[in-house]
């Protein structure tokens, strides 16, 4: 598992495209032609993520959403984090000091 700073700002690579199909979303890379699939909780996850200008914020969001424990939660998404990371379907942007 990455250490990802929860103050970075996740958003998608250039050449990625995602669609949604009724709830449920693919994520493609063109260059790579990595594709995945995502469940409803997991496109909402990807839609705020790539739209909050931070990932706590996102986490905040989500809590707020969600009836679920934070830490679980964290967890949750720190493991689609990285498995979009490693697939090169999401950048994590370090915040700027």
């Amino acid at each position: 598992m990455r250490n990802i700073s929860f103050s970075a700002r996740a958003q998608a690579p250039d050449g990625v495209l995602f669609r949604d199909l009724n709830g449920e979303s693919i994520i493609l890379n063109l260059e790579s032609e990595t594709y995945f699939g995502l469940d409803e909780v997991g496109t909402r996850m990807w839609q705020v993520l790539t739209t909050q200008p931070t990932i706590e914020a996102a986490l905040n969001d989500l809590c707020a959403e969600f009836d679920v424990d934070r830490e679980q939660l964290r967890r949750d998404l720190e493991e689609l984090l990285d498995q979009l990371v490693a697939q090169r379907l999401i950048e994590v942007i370090p915040p700027i000091a």
